[in-house]
């Protein structure tokens, strides 16, 4: 018989199967408990860390790179004091703490401002090598770290000068929220700066300064574990084919404290590409955000409830493989041999009919096929055999409960168990358990994000800004033109850069085609919307100082700001104006559309209203359709050019995605229901397509063989129980034509022939 052929082996699979199927139910909804931290509280604090790694990158690569360009755009031009040089920067970017001009071949400094830089770490021998000016840590007498940052300024027939900015290792407008801090790691684990935890001298109380004593000591120890498991290869921490953060990131639970646990995250400083490094990369930084989460009660009742599914599974399962064994398998076996049984010659005994179905026809068939090998092939003897051998004729009433009859009671009986896993058991309704730090963390982590928003665009005015203090009264556009082309190939976030006058003509031009020209001179904004085409264009300006009414215009790409939105875990993310229309989105928009959720709308407008002197981040956990969703939403708040959008930023999701206990019962019960579809959709259509189809076409023909069809030969498809049936009911047929071919012979007075009967 073939190995993948015949009754035995769809039956054998299926019964295997549904013992496997049942062992993954007990185990699977067995091992589900709802534990005193929630697996999706532990997975939302690996984010928050991922956030602030995303943040503090970008901060410092932005850092380098603007410093770079600026030292590139002074050496461009005629030489500048060393004064002139640090004034003009400090007056476009606030970001430094310190920066300082230093001629390279004497070691002098020329000028200075902001802290004193500790300029003895910087070796100027060695800056013409090839991590010469790369960024790099050190330590001031009071244990703060510092980040120096070096550049480059040369003149033709000047001695060349290094231009260095301190910066310190704090994040760029993390929202923290309440009872949250975060700290940045050295690969040895020593916590270079950390932000959220007092100092011990600000506690009033001396339970106060013991609970700062013991996170302080708990964010260490979280520190130096985080710095191990950081060194890993992101491919061997992160499963196959998943998204998100490109680096090492992960989480860490602490001990116990009033009922609360400590809880971080921690993540790795990464590319913006998996395999891209970059200068803040190097440094091998870690981010570690803890906070203190209560903790529920302990829910161990889904082990019974695991082991009834289990066992009623099992009784299913037995009841279909006993019904396919007693009414197809047992009946297909007996005919099989009965069938060869008569090839070799021995009539004597009848034929053992089946009850029912198309192995009673086929038995019925092969006992009227004996009485005609017996010479009963007179009508009156093939009436009599037909009488005898019961109700086979073609309609009868053996047809009525068929094969196929049989697989759909089986089909209903393992649906009977798949369909309520489905539909109706561990459903999570409205008793579903969401933990507040899943609400909390939502708001902080939008508010993050929209800090992060704001930052880029006040990057990219700054940006023009530095440019627009490059050109003067006597700037040709030969000139503009090489400034524009040298900042839209160091920054990506525009699509066009240009000069404009009064008027409105383009002086100079870089990149696409200007979209946001109204006919009229530059907008007197520093950044606005343009709403004049099919997408949202956002434009900065930024005037050119001695030449009244023209500025440099930069058109930010809205590919750019959704890029800054796809951050894991947040869900749907949108940015929206005053008038709750969408300007950019982390998924599929349409331009200035709107939210179309009330409840959004009402949480945006809620967002918008001062407490205080500003507004504040806001987050709500309400039902729709049937389901929880989280949302947030974080208006514009801060200083910079980008203040004046009133733009917002909301997220929501729905709680069915977060590993929370009734989610993660539910969605193994439905994948226990799928499996068992599967499981008999796939054996019940291998029993079909091997066993039950070609059955039914036996049947056919042998009842048409008994009928007297001589001619059609039967050719077997399979090597298996039906194959062999049909090669038997084939070699009856070649018997039964010599017999007829004889008897015609001796009836015309032809000698018989001695032939023997055929066999194959």
């Amino acid at each position: 018989m073939s190995l993948l052929g015949g009754i035995r082996p769809p039956i054998t699979v299926l019964s295997v199967l549904l013992l496997a199927l049942a062992g993954f139910t007990a185990l699977s909804l067995g091992s589900v408990r709802e534990d005193k931290l929630s697996e999706a509280v532990l997975t939302s604090q690996q984010h928050f860390a991922e956030d602030g790694a995303i943040a503090l990158r970008a901060s410092l690569d932005e850092s380098v790179t603007d410093l770079d360009r600026a030292a590139a755009l002074f050496s461009a031009g005629k030489p500048a004091a060393p004064d002139a040089v640090l004034d003009r920067i400090g007056s476009v970017y606030q970001k430094w703490r310190g920066t300082a001009v230093v001629e390279i071949a004497s070691g002098r400094l020329l000028a200075a401002r902001g802290e004193n830089l500790p300029l003895t770490a910087v070796d100027r021998t060695k800056l013409s090598g090839e991590d010469g000016l790369a960024p790099r840590m050190v330590k001031l007498p009071n244990g703060e770290t510092r980040l120096l940052t070096l550049s480059l300024l040369s003149w033709k027939d000047q001695p060349q000068q290094l231009l260095v900015a301190s910066s310190s290792l704090r994040f760029p407008g993390i929202s923290l929220g309440n009872f949250r801090s975060i700290a940045v790691v050295a690969e040895d684990g020593a916590v270079l700066s950390d932000d959220g935890i007092p100092e011990p001298e600000m506690a009033s109380t001396p339970g106060q300064r013991d609970e700062v004593k013991h996170d302080t000591r708990q964010l260490r120890s979280f520190a130096k574990t985080a710095a191990k498991r950081a060194k890993a290869n992101p491919l061997t921490v992160k499963e196959p084919g998943s998204g998100g953060f490109p680096g090492v990131s992960g989480s860490l639970t602490g001990g116990e404290s009033g009922g609360d646990r400590a809880v971080a995250g921690y993540a790795r400083l990464a590319g913006p590409e998996a395999g891209v490094g970059t200068d803040a990369t190097s440094l091998q930084l870690t981010v570690v955000a803890m906070v203190n989460v209560a903790q529920s009660a302990e829910r161990t009742s889904d082990a019974f409830a695991a082991l009834v599914l289990a066992g009623a599974l099992l009784l299913v399962g037995g009841l279909v493989i006993a019904v396919l064994i007693a009414t197809v398998q047992r009946p297909l076996i007996t005919l099989f041999l009965d069938s060869r049984r008569l090839t070799r010659g021995d009539l004597a005994r009848p034929v053992a009919v089946p009850r029912g179905g198309e192995a009673a026809r086929i038995g019925t068939a092969l006992e009227r096929l004996r009485h005609q090998l017996l010479e009963e092939g007179d009508d009156d003897a093939a009436s009599a055999a037909r009488s005898r051998s019961g109700s086979g004729r073609r309609g009868g009433p053996l047809r009525r409960t068929g094969a196929r009859t049989l697989v759909a009671v089986c089909a209903v009986l393992l649906l009977a168990w798949c369909a309520p896993l489905g539909l109706l058991v561990n459903r999570a309704g409205d008793d579903v358990v969401v933990p507040q730090q899943l609400v909390s963390d939502q708001r902080e982590r939008t508010d993050t994000l929209n800090d992060r928003i704001r930052r880029a665009l006040n990057e990219g005015h700054a940006d023009l800004l530095s440019v627009a203090s490059l050109m003067g009264e006597d700037t040709d556009p030969a000139h503009m033109r090489t400034l524009l082309d040298r900042t839209l190939q160091e920054h990506q976030r525009y699509q066009s850069l240009y000069v404009l006058d009064r008027s409105g003509k383009v002086l100079s031009q870089s990149g696409g085609g200007p979209q946001a020209i109204e006919g009229k001179g530059p907008r007197k904004e520093p950044i606005a919307v343009h709403a004049g085409g099919k997408e949202p264009v956002v434009v900065g300006t930024a005037e050119i100082p001695g030449r009244d009414g023209t500025a440099v215009v930069g058109e930010f790409r809205i590919d750019f700001l959704n890029s800054l939105l796809r951050r894991p875990g947040l869900g749907e993310i949108r940015v929206v104006d005053s008038k709750h229309r969408i300007i950019a989105s982390n998924s599929g928009y349409r331009a200035f559309q709107k939210l179309g959720d009330d409840r959004l709308d009402a949480l945006v407008e809620g967002s918008a209203l001062k407490v205080g002197m500003s507004p504040r981040p806001g987050s709500v956990l309400y039902r729709s359709g049937g389901d929880h969703v989280i949302a947030a939403a974080a208006p514009f708040d801060g200083g910079g050019a980008a203040k004046e959008m009133d733009w917002t930023v909301v997220s929501w999701q729905s709680v069915k995605g977060l590993a929370i206990h009734e989610y993660s019962l539910q969605n193994r019960t439905v994948l226990a229901g799928l499996l068992g579809l599967a499981v008999g959709a796939a054996s019940l259509g291998w029993l079909w397509i091997v066993v039950i189809g070609p059955l039914r076409e036996l049947a056919r023909r042998a009842e048409s063989l008994a009928d007297g069809d001589r001619r059609t030969v039967l050719y077997p498809r399979n090597h298996d129980e039906v194959g062999a049936v049909t090669r038997s009911l084939e070699i009856i047929r070649q018997q039964l034509q010599q017999r007829q071919q004889q008897r015609k012979q001796a009836e015309a007075g032809g000698k018989p022939s001695s032939a023997p009967a055929g066999r194959n």
